[in-house]
């Protein structure tokens, strides 16, 4: 096998990070804006990139302590997804936080967040984001203008710099806490949704057997629901009046 083949996972179970010490955070913005290099500068000597097929994405391993708590970090990264302007919906399965970034030298790459951000909120409703200026090295004077974007959308915004590493680490450590703030009181339902979606991909049969058991359970339990003592009574006399062989039934607690 080729060096490079061991970098590649195949499959990823996201059924891994229900578990309390799990967290998954993803990284949105337009191809190139350095969102690969921001993750390099922040994880250092723990930078090992690995592939993973199924979603064509780069994942990004680490570990961190949240108040005294050792807590598995999952960072993903679009791996050239995003030159097609949008995500596969696993990418934003159970993301516990978002990390979104443009470059200060690109202006295009500003004014598509709000592309990216309605996308992960069609997903994502409530998860924590933040916005990340990157590459201020080039011109540090870009830190006295004003970004509204984040401003408007109530997000926490920061001025950055994979090259010398500006405030980096400071980002990375407060989105993993606040993955973890989150992922201890969640609002979002799409989690549901999401891994409905997920087990119908990996077996439809399955998935459409378990749904129809399911109906045939819903159902049944409406119809319990909707049977009230008086009509479970009713319903009670005319069973035994056909056992008795009465063609009309008397009221229950009726004397002879």
């Amino acid at each position: 096998m080729a060096a490079d083949d061991d970098n590649i996972i195949p499959e990823l179970d996201q059924k891994k990070y229900d578990a309390d010490e799990e967290v998954k955070i993803i990284c949105l913005g337009d191809s190139a804006v350095g969102k690969s290099k921001l993750m390099e500068r922040f994880l250092l000597d723990e930078y090992r990139p690995q592939q993973l097929s199924t979603y064509a994405l780069t994942l990004h391993k680490h570990t961190a302590k949240v108040a005294d708590r050792t807590v598995a970090v999952d960072f993903w990264d679009t791996a050239g997804q995003e030159r097609f302007q949008n995500m596969h919906p696993s990418y934003y399965h159970k993301a516990h936080a978002c990390i979104m970034v443009f470059d200060i030298q690109r202006k295009i790459t500003y004014k598509n967040l709000a592309n990216w951000y309605k996308e992960l909120r069609e997903y994502r409703p409530e998860i924590p984001c933040c916005v990340v200026a990157n590459k201020i090295d080039a011109d540090l004077k870009v830190t006295q203008r004003s970004f509204n974007f984040a401003k408007k959308k109530g997000l926490p915004f920061y001025y950055v710099s994979a090259a010398d590493g500006t405030n980096v680490v400071k980002v990375f450590r407060e989105m993993i806490k606040r993955a973890v703030e989150y992922k201890q009181n969640p609002g979002d339902f799409m989690d549901q949704v999401m891994q409905e979606l997920e087990d119908y991909r990996v077996n439809p049969q399955s998935w459409l057997q378990r749904r129809s058991l399911s109906s045939r359970r819903k159902k049944l339990i409406r119809m319990q629901r909707a049977m009230t003592p008086r009509r479970r009574r009713a319903r009670s006399c005319r069973d035994q009046s056909r056992r008795r062989g009465v063609s009309e039934p008397r009221p229950c607690g009726d004397t002879a």
